[in-house]
């Protein structure tokens, strides 16, 4: 797809200097952007041949593959794939990544986000995000070391990294904030630096871009599967993020009422909120007597995974939690007037 000039980045980093180009693809609306954006840039330098794109994939959290109306529509973690492909990178320079625990049979296993928050005791807030730590950057950190360790060797030096994100400053004052190319951490085994390409473009660009994009976005941004109206979710993160608009989780909770039941038990358990001013019980409740945006289509949430995550989830809230849920105790509000029950 040819760039406007207006959305290309101010600045590109010298791409040359760096021994592993990252991208990291959400499998969003906004990754296929700076995938495009990216990968221009990795062309016109030569270096594309050094890039290694990574999905932090939160599992079943993640907004899954969903079939309305006969047609099939991909998941998260498969558009990340996608995402990757459709501008060059080969399958087998594409990573997707999970945090992992030790299975019942000594062999790792997935270890959800979800888990962790039962297990922890608190959920992540905008003044702890530990959750974009421990799931997403923290893991795809992680797969870096093995390339890392044989690349040292080989160069006798810290080995730089270019790590890529989509993050994009109508997202919110945080990314606002966030310089668009910083050094993230620096040390005697990798140098690694952050570029945000595509941090400039609005949400209106970016799904005008979308148009005639040569990957789908996913159908959660959309009323129905397939609609192209863009008035589903504003986001595509968790499926029930607690970063997210009171909209979105609503609509996320009229299409995942499982999932929403069991973070509903973590939020009773732990006593702390699934966010500081709303509790996903009292929002579930107002969905059911209120009304809430009509789903267009509900996640069955049947399979094997699920029944995992859940064992997981109960067996950690079976245990004393590692933080008291200070959090919780500030004062919130109801989600509306007409089914408000004391808080």
């Amino acid at each position: 797809m040819t760039l406007s000039i207006d959305c290309r980045p101010p600045s590109t980093p010298d791409l040359t200097s760096y021994d592993i180009l990252a991208p990291q693809v959400s499998g969003g609306k906004d990754s296929t952007v700076m995938m495009a954006v990216f990968m221009e840039a990795a062309r016109a330098a030569g270096v594309s041949d050094r890039v290694i794109s990574y999905h932090a994939s939160l599992g079943v959290l993640e907004w899954p593959p969903v079939t309305c109306k006969g047609v099939r529509y991909p998941g998260v973690s498969e558009l990340a794939a996608l995402q990757s492909a459709a501008f060059g990178v080969p399958a087998d320079r594409h990573r997707e990544v999970t945090r992992t625990m030790p299975g019942p049979d000594g062999t790792r296993m997935p270890h959800s986000l979800l888990t962790e928050i039962a297990a922890y005791g608190r959920f992540p807030r905008m003044g702890s995000p530990y959750c974009r730590k421990s799931a997403k950057e923290g893991v795809v950190s992680s797969a870096w070391t093995p390339v890392v360790n044989r690349l040292k060797r080989e160069l006798g030096r810290p080995v730089r990294i270019l790590k890529v994100m989509g993050l994009r400053s109508d997202e919110g004052p945080d990314r606002r904030k966030r310089a668009a190319f910083r050094t993230v951490q620096a040390n005697s085994a990798r140098v690694v630096d952050e570029w945000l390409p595509v941090k400039d473009w609005s949400t209106d660009a970016v799904k005008e871009w979308h148009t005639d994009a040569p990957v789908p976005y996913c159908w959660t941004y959309d009323s129905v599967p397939g609609a192209g109206d863009w008035a589903g979710t504003s986001r595509c993160s968790c499926s029930l993020c607690v970063f997210a608009s009171r909209r979105d989780v609503l609509l996320s909770v009229g299409r995942r009422p499982r999932l929403a039941n069991l973070y509903a038990e973590v939020e009773q358990v732990r006593g702390d909120s699934f966010r500081a001013d709303w509790r996903i019980t009292d929002l579930i409740r107002h969905a059911a007597i209120c009304g809430a945006p009509d789903p267009g289509v509900v996640c069955p949430d049947d399979g094997e995974e699920f029944t995992v995550l859940e064992e997981q989830v109960r067996a950690a809230l079976a245990v004393e939690p590692r933080k008291e849920p200070d959090m919780a105790r500030r004062t919130r509000r109801s989600p509306c007037g007409g089914c408000a029950a004391p808080l």
